[in-house]
């Protein structure tokens, strides 16, 4: 390496320079010291020492918290009966309602009937059946259990799809603000590869545990238009958005013809999207006990789900809902399973449930059976203070003109009816079949049960009956013991 001397001249330059710069940067110094420049340097007194943060004497202990809507009060006067008898018997003998129309109206507190006709006709329920599946549930259950999907190591590449009842599955990433789609295939599939992947797997099979319900994926008794037109789904332990193939959420439409399958090859591909090779189709596996667990993802709070199925009239959740009562009740997990313990729990309830007959869960199907009374005397359960985990469900039901099956987008509680905004009721339709069973708050604050079955209507008036089943709500509502 060679190295080159500077010249003489160039050192004693440099030298110079550097002294020069020295000079300059003291007495940049002494400015600084003397406040004439910014800098760091300070001759002046330091800045006095800061006062401790005043203390709020305003922070104290606040007043407890008070509810902005207050309860009904208990002395609220109870309608008059003989008035009560004269607006259902006028509803009974409406003869657009053709010739077997039952009714009951009672007081929501003593359970006292206020006016009956023909209440205990066993009479065609419709989708008003749905409140005993519901309510099956919920005092089945908790109401902040969730029905949970698992991915589990069957052996050294093989991912079982584990289905527990979740049939909302979103196809990709779950929603934390949905109901339906709350849980994503996406998210369990991020979670499998993760797990998989660290162990240096790139392969693996798919495979479907779809063990949780047995029978008739769909009752016998549901008729094949029904199906056809896709009111209901064939029910499954999972499924994607209830079975729709459409992206967003309807009462009816094309559903897969095998919702359990759909949703593990759509797994499949999400593994594929996550870095992992999927050998073969997907095939059908019952998951060891044993099993290593590789990921999970959690359906909504069952009261949240029970609410989805009342708003939406959802025949295909309502049916999973009843099987799951049937496998929590040891009971096989079966449509003749389901429809046993949804009558054993209204039973337990102390709902006389004599002559009462199921076809189903839902109601869609045919030779369903149950009466006003029955209906009532459930709903008179779901209100009473002492089944608190029944009021999700009493209070998840549509509210007139505005929500689910009773928006005034379909039609009901328009105008200047009394009752739009006041009663929360289950609605129910078939051909020649109107049903409506609810709660309602009188103009005196007075809350009443009540339910209207009519399954003999003339096939070119059912629509009609809806709007007198909705005048009748409110002229309960507009009621006042002052007239």
């Amino acid at each position: 390496m060679t190295i080159e001397r500077m010249p003489m001249e160039w050192g004693l330059r440099s030298g110079a320079a550097v002294a020069a710069v020295v000079a300059l940067f003291g007495g940049y110094l002494v400015a600084d010291a003397y406040d004439m420049v910014p800098g760091m340097l300070t001759t002046a007194e330091p800045w006095p020492e800061p006062s401790p943060f005043p203390s709020a004497p305003g922070a104290v202990e606040g007043p407890a918290p008070a509810a902005f809507l207050q309860g009904l009060p208990d002395d609220a006067p109870v309608p008059d009966s003989v008035e009560m008898q004269r607006l259902v018997t006028s509803l009974a003998k409406d003869k657009r309602l053709g010739s077997r129309v039952g009714v009951v109206v009672a007081d929501g507190q003593s359970g006292q009937v206020l006016g009956s006709s023909s209440p205990d006709k066993l009479m065609t329920p419709a989708s008003t059946q749905k409140l005993f599946t519901g309510v099956a549930a919920l005092s089945s259950f908790p109401a902040d259990s969730t029905l949970d999907t698992r991915a589990v190591m069957a052996d050294d590449n093989t991912v079982v799809l584990v289905g527990g009842g979740d049939m909302m599955l979103s196809a990709g990433h779950g929603d934390a603000d949905a109901v339906n789609g709350r849980a994503g295939l996406a998210d369990l599939a991020q979670q499998v590869a993760a797990k998989v992947k660290v162990t240096g797997t790139t392969e693996v099979r798919v495979a479907l545990d779809d063990s949780l319900f047995t029978g008739d994926d769909i009752a016998p008794t549901v008729a094949s238009p029904d199906i056809a037109a896709g009111y209901i789904a064939p029910v499954a332990s999972l499924g994607i958005n209830v079975g729709l193939l459409s992206d967003g959420y309807g009462d009816n439409g094309p559903r897969a013809s095998d919702p359990g399958k759909y949703a593990a090859e759509v797994f499949s591909a999400a593994l594929e999207d996550e870095g992992l090779k999927t050998a073969g189709a997907v095939v059908s596996e019952t998951a060891p006990d044993d099993a290593r667990v590789l990921g999970e993802v959690s359906s909504a709070p069952l009261a949240d789900v029970v609410g989805f199925a009342m708003q939406y009239s959802d025949n295909t959740i309502t049916e999973v809902l009843g099987r799951l009562v049937a496998v929590e009740a040891g009971l096989p997990g079966s449509n003749d399973g389901a429809t046993q313990a949804v009558i054993a729990s209204a039973r337990r309830l102390g709902v006389d449930m004599t002559g009462a007959r199921l076809r189903d869960c839902s109601g869609l199907g045919d030779g369903s059976y149950l009466s006003t009374q029955q209906l009532v005397d459930l709903l008179g359960v779901m209100v009473d203070p002492a089944n608190a985990e029944l009021r999700s469900e009493a209070v998840g039901m549509p509210i007139a003109g505005l929500s689910g099956t009773l928006d005034s987008g379909h039609g009901r509680f328009t105008g200047d009816n009394a009752a739009r905004g006041l009663a929360r009721a289950k609605t129910g339709s078939l051909p020649k079949v109107r049903a409506l069973a609810g709660t309602v708050v009188t103009a005196d604050d007075r809350l009443l049960v009540f339910s209207v079955l009519a399954d003999s209507i003339p096939a070119d008036r059912t629509v009609g009956a809806t709007w007198i089943y909705d005048a009748f709500v409110g002229d309960l509502a507009a009621y006042s013991v002052q007239g």
